[in-house]
């Protein structure tokens, strides 16, 4: 494609004006206005530096420190990249299906992707919503922005309307990338209906069959003049957390903070140009990124496998066809595996499962060395920061009955009663942390950052846990309100509030219940607006209708005709979630 075509295309009606370029001082008009008016919180400073006001950065004195330590490098992920380059270039850094880049063609592909992304007018600073399923163009398209500066917010392929076009508002997203079609979900509509309703998105970036949208192909362009390096301080991207509100919460990286933890969990889990990973969960989400993950194998000049769905046929095959090493599973995921075996497939070549996302039992977790016939690592940790592996050499009942130990020294943890005090040893409280690679506010979230974190840095994670006398962390529950359906983290309020407008369903709540399989499942009671009561399939309908990700939507539904209450007034969702337990054994007897 010729230097000097724009790339860019009306998503709209034909005879839509076309959203304009950038001005050459780099800020839009609009924006620029718009920041004049104090609307805008996270602009360029004249030198190139980004400014960021819009989260909670670390204290200087602990920045130092953690530079003082080692902690920091100054390294930024699009030097981490370049490093590997430099030792690994013609090893194999990416497998997808029949296509194996080295590390020397990634590097070439991210840069040629960064200058046909310059060319559509993004910059740095400019945040840039992906939602890409596990192939290669996601790994292609990171690195690239990494290396303009630009800042990645990343979605999952199984989000919705709901979910994107928040994203993208809230962000003040300027462009979309997405793939045309993932699990026969053609996103095709999603992308017009995002399109027609952020003001400030200019560009959506299609993988696949683009329509009127911008082909991802035509990013690939010789690259371009490299442009000025991100500092290690600067915002790398955006992450979601798994949050209990009804708005989903957005996790601000650095490029300093992030790459501590990515390194320290390269070392644990040993990780060398000889692994093998096999990403089986989306590649988006933090544990199969940087736990030690895709990001922990590139640092360590291993390769990467994606899997295009996480079923023991796709899973078994690639680990004997590409020798992998090791894989990460949430519970759920790694009781399928186990329930598939045996298998004619060769899988020695696998010598770590991890397991993590949400609490593997104890029972469970003993059965992966004698049935997989490999080493089990438990991973329990969070977006948000904090990180807690079981180690290589720690013994079997360590293994299988603690969800680990913090990655760092510097990881500081406080475990509180209901009236903040410390909690003796083995006994259960709250989980606080703070540390060189735990953030101290999310993105745009002032009100709920004086809740989620204290005032001296620590973060209220939300989990209940205890602390063997190694330093082991054993969870044992949440204490927010959130749901955690075989990993996927699934904020109650929002489900609920997605209810409320149907226009049959006066009140709802939305409780867990016990499932052997997920953990937990989601069951919504509903108090009819009226005389007419909505049908459960009707609800959930409406749900989908509504652009909710699938796995939000309610397992089961009860219509009720009122709920319990606490003597404060506040719906008595224990009472609900005995009810319901209930329920259902007397089905099962």
């Amino acid at each position: 494609m010729g230097g000097g075509h724009p790339l860019r295309r009306d998503r709209r009606a034909e005879d839509a004006p076309v959203r304009g370029r950038r001005d050459r001082g780099g800020l839009r008009a609009g924006r620029r206005a718009g920041r004049d008016r104090g609307e805008v919180r996270d602009v360029a400073a004249g030198d190139g530096r980004q400014v960021m006001t819009d989260f909670p950065g670390f204290p200087e004195e602990f920045a130092e420190r953690y530079r003082a330590a080692g902690y920091w490098t100054g390294q930024t992920l699009g030097d981490m990249l370049s490093a590997s380059v430099a030792a690994y270039g013609g090893r194999i850094a990416v497998v997808d299906g029949d296509r194996r880049w080295t590390y020397s063609e990634l590097d070439f592909r991210s840069r040629g992707v960064a200058e046909g992304l310059r060319r559509l007018g993004i910059e740095r600073g400019d945040r840039v919503v992906l939602q890409l399923p596990n192939i290669a163009e996601f790994y292609e398209t990171v690195f690239a922005l990494f290396r303009l500066g630009a800042i990645p917010v990343f979605a999952l392929p199984a989000h919705r309307y709901s979910e994107i076009g928040y994203f993208c508002r809230h962000t003040e997203a300027t462009a979309y990338i997405v793939a045309r079609e993932h699990e026969g979900y053609d996103y095709t509509e999603l992308a017009e209906q995002v399109s027609a309703t952020v003001p400030a998105l200019r560009t959506v970036i299609m993988v696949g069959e683009a329509g009127g949208f911008v082909p991802f192909d035509d990013l690939r362009v010789p690259p371009g003049e490299e442009p000025p390096a991100p500092e290690p301080s600067d915002l790398a991207f955006l992450q979601l957390s798994g949050g209990s509100t009804g708005t989903p919460k957005l996790i601000p990286r650095t490029h300093d903070d992030y790459l501590y933890s990515v390194r320290e969990s390269a070392r644990i889990c040993e990780l060398t140009p000889e692994s093998v990973y096999l990403v089986a969960l989306p590649c988006a989400h933090n544990f199969p990124m940087s736990s030690p993950g895709s990001l922990g194998v590139f640092y360590a000049g291993g390769t990467v496998v994606l899997a295009k769905d996480p079923t023991p046929g796709t899973v078994f095959e690639l680990i004997e066809r590409e020798r992998v090493t090791i894989t990460a599973a949430v519970p759920p995921l790694a009781l399928a595996w186990l329930a598939a075996l045996p298998t004619s497939r060769d899988l020695s070549s696998l010598r770590v499962l991890q397991v993590g996302g949400a609490k593997f039992g104890v029972e469970s977790a003993r059965r992966v060395r004698p049935e997989l016939g490999v080493r089990l690592q438990q991973v329990f940790g969070m977006a948000e920061g904090l990180v807690n592996y079981t180690r290589y050499d720690d013994p079997d009942d360590i293994v299988t009955g603690t969800q680990g130990r913090p990655i760092s020294e510097a990881d500081e943890i406080r475990i509180l009663d209901d009236s903040g005090q410390e909690v003796p040893e083995g006994r259960p409280g709250h989980l606080l942390t703070r540390g060189p690679y735990t953030i101290r506010g999310y993105y745009r979230a002032p009100e709920h950052n004086e809740e989620a974190f204290t005032a001296d840095g620590f973060y209220r994670t939300g989990d209940i846990v205890s602390r063997t006398a190694d330093g082991y962390l054993v969870v044992e529950g949440r204490a927010k309100e959130q749901i955690n359906r075989g990993g996927e983290k699934i904020a109650a309020e929002e489900v609920e509030n997605h209810l409320l407008a149907h226009e049959s369903v006066h009140d709802a709540a939305v409780v867990p219940i016990p499932d052997e399989y997920l953990g937990e499942r989601t069951c919504a009671f509903v108090i009819p607006a009226g005389d007419t009561k909505p049908r459960p399939i009707e609800l959930k309908r409406f749900l989908t209708a509504r652009g909710l990700a699938a796995y939000k939507v309610p397992d089961l539904v009860r219509v009720v005709d009122e709920f319990p209450h606490t003597p404060v007034g506040k719906v008595g969702r224990s009472a609900l979630r005995r009810a319901i337990s209930q329920a259902l054994q007397r089905k099962d007897q």
